[in-house]
């Protein structure tokens, strides 16, 4: 059964109730619950966690909430990560942006308001929420190897101003921090949505629109040769070489790679071979593509 978004709202929100609301048919709060947590393992705070207050815009009642909402299960062995927050932070992420679009864009259908939702709170998006607001500089982690995979990420930024749409390689770990933030937030402020939103709407910023809303490079590339009648073969070397190729009408036209992840690999194969048959269209004879 296909689900509207104000059915989608609904059903966030009973979840989410019936989650935050296990006091009353159990023995303790959803604080209670995180509490029992952190006191199994007492974190040293940080100091500069003072400084993520002043860049979210909201101070911490129980500071041990900011502090594990900031380590990385590989910071020391027992302790307490920011997973279990990070759990809550991505169920209410999705229910506020989807509270928010389904309020902003009336007369927008579910299918668009999914890819919408969507881009606002995927690992790419997350990851660039994390790195202009300088939260990745707090994480503390016993990986040196995440260091580098976000200073690359950090690199290819510039190309791609708002969204790359599947072409490059976000570290989750940036994502996850700013989901457990926002988790953080939503326990810290007894689970008040209307305070977690205006921290959200604040990292988040700016929040894609369906004007900013670009189409996947291999769904770009089929509605193309679509248009033109053009015939559309993808090469999975994934395995083999971590590449994907694009050929189009039998000529290659694309290659990606991307060892790390396959979708980006075929993502990079395909706008590769969208942007060199655009280019033929427009120098050259459509028979020649």
């Amino acid at each position: 059964m296909k689900t509207t978004p104000e059915h989608q709202c609904f059903l966030l929100g009973f979840a989410l109730s019936d989650f935050l609301t296990g006091a009353k048919t159990g023995q303790k709060s959803v604080k209670d619950s995180f509490q029992a947590n952190e006191d199994g393992v007492r974190m040293k705070c940080l100091t500069d966690l003072d400084d993520v207050e002043k860049i979210i815009g909201y101070k911490f009642i129980n500071k041990t909430l900011l502090n594990q909402a900031f380590t990385h299960p590989s910071y020391n062995k027992g302790c307490a990560s920011y997973e279990r927050l990070e759990y809550v932070g991505d169920s209410v992420l999705n229910l506020l942006i989807a509270k928010q679009q389904f309020s902003l864009y009336p007369d927008l259908p579910p299918g668009c308001l999914t890819p919408l939702r969507a881009a606002n709170v995927d690992t790419e998006k997350l990851a660039r929420v994390a790195v202009k607001h300088n939260l990745h500089k707090y994480l503390r982690h016993g990986k040196p190897a995440l260091e580098r995979r976000i200073q690359r990420f950090m690199e290819v930024l510039p190309k791609y101003p708002l969204h790359s749409h599947g072409l490059i390689d976000a570290p989750k770990v940036l994502a996850d921090v700013v989901e457990s933030t926002i988790g953080a937030v939503f326990i810290d402020s007894n689970t008040c949505i209307d305070t977690t939103w205006e921290v959200t709407s604040i990292l988040l910023d700016p929040i894609i629109t369906p004007e900013m809303l670009q189409i996947n490079p291999v769904k770009k590339l089929y509605e193309l040769c679509q248009k033109y009648k053009l015939t559309v073969r993808l090469v999975d070397l994934w395995s083999k070489e971590g590449a994907f190729e694009v050929f189009v009408n039998n000529h290659l036209r694309g290659r990606g790679h991307c060892h790390a992840k396959k979708e980006i690999a075929l993502n990079r194969a395909a706008n590769a071979a969208y942007n060199e048959v655009l280019r033929i269209l427009r120098v050259e004879d459509i028979n020649t593509v």
